[in-house]
């Protein structure tokens, strides 16, 4: 089957990308967002996010006339919807899926929708909802999923920082509500995917994601547990994994602040809401995870003395993940408002976005500007640029000579010459 025409809804970290591949391998694609300043961004040339390599593909998509841009979808031989899939803010204790972007977008597209075409979801989602909630919205326009028109889910699996590379080179999962739409969906992303296509059903495929992400949470988890069990016992925990890891069964990954970004701190609770009963072991390593920056705060607390109120803080990232500029579900924003609220003066500097506007939390353009007259530094993301950083330096840069890291990206000799106290996390002398 072929496609020659293609309309993406969602230009964000996945839509964007996808869309603009497609375009410059050939295929005639309209992009959508309903929000105005990404269009406006994209028509000037820019681009809204940060990502190596993007600018450059996107701005060929738009010259070449392939990628147009547009407020609402038009008609096409397939739909992709990419749109977020955020939580309800309800305070409930197991988050809830927010499907109103994914509903928006499904309906949306029931006006153009004609016989034959395909809609694939990307949008990570809960178990069934290309089944139970999209199907039954697109088949308002009198056509039969499955039958009339193809209907799938293939979710994207992609790293930030690679992504164009990984949209092409990673294998593909795609879930059809029928065979042939299974089919249908290989036959589109054949245009630009050389990794292998694996065909299944649309529930299986939205389980695959899930669990992907959802086993990597469990697996930082006890990272993190490792690291507080680490500091109580006053060992040194990079060391103890080191050791661990040369068993050749064993993989512990790294500890940090906590973990973010709206994959592997989200996923997971799609399966924890959906079967609470049943996903235990999920529910608990997503309260492990969403619960480090506390036990970061107790750590900067100890380093200062035993309190913060009044200490002036320079802490340097608040991405989710080393050099990138994705500040979603961020657990080092999170340690920012805790020691804010804690009475500290904050004074953060994310490199990748240092115009960035973060609710209680107080930004600060440059690094210079973090460490002026600053009481302690604290490393919360592994930027390249952080990791790098002489000490000696920033002991001329800032009159404190305490520093805290979360990261395991500092020499403790390095900067213990230098003439700082370092704390580092899972790692704690027992005097």
């Amino acid at each position: 089957m072929k496609f020659n025409t293609l309309c993406v809804l969602g230009l964000g970290y996945i839509g964007l990308p996808t869309a603009s591949v497609f375009a410059t391998h050939g295929l005639q694609v309209t992009g959508v967002d309903v929000n105005p300043s990404i269009l406006e961004t994209l028509r000037s040339g820019e681009i809204h996010i940060q990502e190596p390599g993007l600018r450059t593909v996107v701005r060929a998509a738009i010259h070449s006339g392939n990628l147009r841009l547009s407020e609402t979808p038009v008609e096409a031989d397939a739909f992709i919807i990419a749109v977020p899939t955020p939580f309800k803010d309800s305070g409930a204790e197991i988050p809830e899926a927010d499907m109103k972007y994914v509903i928006s977008a499904a309906e949306a597209i029931v006006p153009k929708l004609r016989k034959g075409n395909l809609v694939i979801l990307e949008s990570t989602s809960p178990p069934r909802a290309t089944v139970d909630i999209v199907a039954p919205i697109l088949e308002r326009s009198g056509l039969r999923a499955g039958e009339d028109f193809f209907l799938a889910y293939s979710p994207e699996r992609v790293l930030p920082g690679q992504i164009l590379r990984e949209l092409i080179e990673n294998a593909r999962v795609i879930g059809g509500i029928s065979p042939a739409s299974a089919e249908a969906g290989r036959d589109l992303y054949r245009v630009f995917v050389r990794g292998d296509i694996i065909l299944t059903d649309a529930t299986t495929a939205e389980m695959v994601k899930l669990m992907e992400n959802a086993s990597r949470d469990v697996n930082i988890a006890i990272a993190n547990e490792f690291a507080r069990l680490a500091d109580k016992f006053g060992i040194d925990v990079w060391e103890a994994i080191a050791l661990a890891n040369r068993h050749p069964r064993v993989e512990i990954l790294r500890p940090g602040p906590g973990v973010g970004g709206h994959c592997i701190s989200v996923d997971p609770w799609f399966l924890v809401e959906a079967a609470p009963e049943t996903a235990v072991l999920l529910h608990t390593a997503r309260k492990i995870n969403d619960s480090q920056p506390k036990f970061v705060l107790h750590i900067v607390t100890r380093a200062l003395g035993g309190s913060v109120r009044g200490k002036k803080i320079a802490a340097l990232g608040l991405a989710y993940k080393p050099d990138v500029d994705d500040l979603r579900e961020s657990p080092a924003v999170e340690v920012a408002r805790l020691l804010e609220e804690a009475g500290a003066e904050v004074r953060a500097y994310e490199p990748f976005r240092p115009e960035a506007k973060i609710s209680g939390v107080s930004l600060v353009p440059s690094l210079e500007d973090a460490l002026a007259d600053a009481d302690a530094v604290l490393l919360l993301v592994g930027h390249t640029q952080f990791k790098s950083l002489d000490p000696k330096d920033i002991a001329a840069a800032m009159p404190g000579r305490t520093a805290i890291d979360t990261v395991n990206g500092w020499d403790a000799a390095s900067w213990a010459s230098a003439g700082f106290d370092l704390h580092r996390l899972g790692v704690h002398k027992i005097r």
